[in-house]
């Protein structure tokens, strides 16, 4: 029953992502197909062998020796704060972990061996998916990169960039996450789920995209042009580049979540008083709760399950996975894993103004018609958002 629930919703997903959709002639069932297989084959050996099982292992014990590293670092800075009862600091135990991943993203980008990872993988994803380059470029490119610096790297390819196909770069940004903050996330959920969202993620925003903004290009006119994402002139250049840069993003999440979390309560008060007690929470619970049951989530914890997924959307991923760790030792493993994968990515409101904002700054032209196109770009990346966490649900 499991899987029929899942594939039906999976089929509801692409159902709404094909009527959103403006070119339906136009629309790369091919690709589309390709990717899904591939999140299949993705799933199938991440949840269902040892060898997947082992790999998921292997690289969460490897960011976690990382995050060790970076502690050390915290520690040597703020050691001296003793709390009681064993009481931990969200923004030195979490947020500033990221200004050492950052580094690390860095230096591995001066090395040119990012680049040359991204450079062909996006080849190959293109190549099976008969996607142009430059969509898969940046689809590849923002598993690493945030939603600002992967769009900054094809910015000399922006002239060319269609309505179509800015929207499925857009969409590629949002639905995804920087490696940077990865190990933030890692110290909030389990660490396997929110690895498997990653990929599931790239592929989710491409074929939700693609299905909404169907485009062709030329084989002459399909090249990429990519911008040279580090500046840095030597290693330790580098290395101080991505610390102030990780710096940083460490203090603009802290000020976004005390501006959020404040929000939030704010409205919960306004809605106590208005109702009688409900919250927005609980609101935004009802709302998702159907496609939740079709997700996979047991009915007992879709409401839940739905007020978290509701809260990531109206607020931003990192309030709603703190939300939701309290909530992982009451729910089953099921949800865990459908909630986790669903909230590691950018699909929030607050998006809409980082990219459009950002492409402003490229093309004034161009960014007029992203913020024309904001809401149907959040609704394409929760759509997507929701196809990952139904193909996790499907092997969990």
């Amino acid at each position: 029953m499991d899987i029929i629930l899942g594939i039906l919703a999976i089929g509801v997903i692409l159902g709404i992502a094909f009527l959103m959709s403006n070119d339906k002639k136009n629309i790369n069932y091919f690709g589309i197909g390709v990717m899904l297989l591939a999140q299949v084959i993705t799933t199938f050996f991440m949840f269902q062998t040892e060898a997947g099982a082992w790999v998921i292992e292997k690289i969460s014990a490897g960011f976690n020796k990382l995050i060790e590293f970076g502690t050390e670092g915290v520690n040597f800075v703020l050691g001296g704060f003793v709390l009681e009862d064993g009481a931990t600091v969200f923004f030195f135990n979490v947020l500033l972990l990221i200004i050492f991943f950052a580094t690390i993203l860095s230096v591995l980008t001066y090395l040119k061996i990012l680049p040359f990872i991204i450079k062909y993988l996006g080849q190959a994803l293109s190549y099976i998916t008969r996607l142009p380059k430059v969509e898969s470029f940046n689809a590849v490119n923002s598993i690493f990169f945030g939603q600002s610096e992967a769009i900054i790297a094809i910015k000399s390819q922006f002239k060319q960039l269609s309505d179509n196909r800015l929207y499925i770069v857009s969409a590629s940004a949002m639905g995804s996450v920087s490696a940077s903050i990865v190990g933030a996330y890692i110290g909030i959920l389990p660490a396997d789920y929110v690895l498997v969202a990653l990929p599931l993620n790239m592929f989710s925003a491409l074929i939700v995209a693609s299905l909404i903004a169907p485009v062709r290009v030329p084989k002459e006119e399909d090249h990429v042009d990519v911008q040279d994402v580090s500046n840095a002139k030597s290693f330790f250049e580098a290395m101080g580049n991505g610390a102030l840069d990780g710096g940083k993003i460490a203090l603009i999440v802290a000020a976004m979540l005390i501006a959020f979390i404040a929000s939030l309560e704010l409205v919960n008060a306004m809605f106590a008083g208005l109702f009688g007690g409900i919250t927005l929470q609980e609101v935004l619970g009802v709302i998702i709760s159907p496609i939740g049951v079709l997700m996979g989530i047991p009915t007992s914890e879709v409401l839940d399950a739905g007020s978290i997924m509701g809260t990531k959307i109206v607020t931003n991923e990192f309030v709603a996975m703190l939300e939701f760790q309290g909530m992982v030792d009451s729910v089953s493993e099921k949800t865990v894993g459908i909630v986790t994968v669903f909230l590691t990515s950018f699909a929030n409101f607050s998006s809409i103004g980082i990219i459009a904002g950002t492409v402003q700054g490229i093309d004034a032209d161009k960014g007029a018609r992203v913020s024309g196109f904001g809401m149907k770009l959040l609704i394409g990346a929760t759509l997507g958002s929701m196809l990952s966490a139904t193909m996790a649900g499907l092997f969990l």
